[in-house]
């Protein structure tokens, strides 16, 4: 995954400053820095603390020093003393050490099993980094690698709507084709509870009306308004696939008594007085495919 191909449209590089204004104020430590791994190589690019631009933009080979020990290894690594640790290789020396650099843990980010990154916690000091500093760094490993996965989720799913969404009504002409855009449309919804970038969201919304129109051959009832609030619409789209109050609420990370209300506001305003009733006139306002 690349920060310039598979993260565009998304802010991979917030989400590691992020995480780096995490672990410097759980750890306590004054330093915090990070990387995005392409194939068997990191390039540091974000930094907190430091007092130089002698690590920016600096490669970090797989097996060479610290960050290359966790790249070849997919685990976490510290050092108490960069200058004289004899568990790693000392090609960065220069750098590190002109950063006035001593203590340094470092931890891997994953993402599908797949490293996609480094997180950083240093301070200037010689002292054994202890248990609040090594947890701080796995904590925000951890948010950071849940925070991508949920982005190459998010991109997967828009990439497949957006090829669905070019095709034109009248050319969805089986049951499995619409059922498909039906499932696309709702996982789409779902996913986006994930996530808090504003852009992206709006995004997901437009696409997903898109969705809707690809899935009715039919034009919107004449004179009909109907205004769906964002969570009715989601919720609906899920009832439309067969699921249950609770199933819904599961799948859209809310409460079902949450769900049931949506539902009850959705079947108000389409005066829908069954679930069933609400989905077909959902559709033929072109609200959910």
């Amino acid at each position: 995954m690349s920060t310039s191909s598979a993260h565009a449209g998304f802010d991979a590089r917030g989400a590691l400053r992020a995480a780096l204004r995490a672990v410097q104020t759980e750890s306590g430590l004054p330093v915090a820095f990070g990387a995005f791994v392409e194939g068997s190589t990191a390039v540091l690019s974000e930094f907190r603390g430091t007092r130089t631009n002698n690590l920016h933009s600096l490669e970090v080979r797989a097996g060479s020093g610290l960050g290359g020990r966790v790249i070849a290894e997919n685990r976490p690594a510290a050092v108490n003393d960069y200058r004289t640790a004899d568990t790693i290789t000392h090609e960065y020396d220069t750098w590190v050490l002109s950063e006035g650099l001593a203590s340094i843990a470092a931890a891997p980010v994953m993402v599908r099993d797949r490293l996609a990154g480094l997180i950083y916690v240093a301070t200037r000091d010689r002292n054994a980094l202890g248990d609040r500093s090594k947890s701080a760094i796995l904590s925000a490993g951890r948010r950071l690698s849940t925070e991508l996965t949920v982005q190459d989720e998010v991109r997967r799913r828009m990439r497949d709507a957006e090829v669905v969404a070019t095709v034109a009504p009248e050319h969805v002409r089986d049951v499995a084709s619409l059922e498909e855009i039906r499932a696309l449309h709702a996982e789409l919804r779902a996913v986006a509870q994930l996530i808090s970038d504003a852009g992206l969201s709006q995004r997901i919304a437009d696409l997903s009306k898109r969705l809707a129109h690809v899935g009715t051959g039919t034009a919107a009832a004449s004179g009909t308004v109907v205004r769906l609030s964002a969570r009715e619409v989601d919720v609906l789209a899920q009832i439309a696939l067969g699921c249950t109050n609770q199933e819904a609420a599961t799948r859209l990370s809310i409460k079902p008594e949450t769900a049931k209300a949506y539902l009850r506001g959705a079947m108000r305003k389409l005066d829908a007085h069954t679930r069933f009733e609400a989905v077909v006139r959902a559709r033929a306002l072109r609200l959910i495919p």
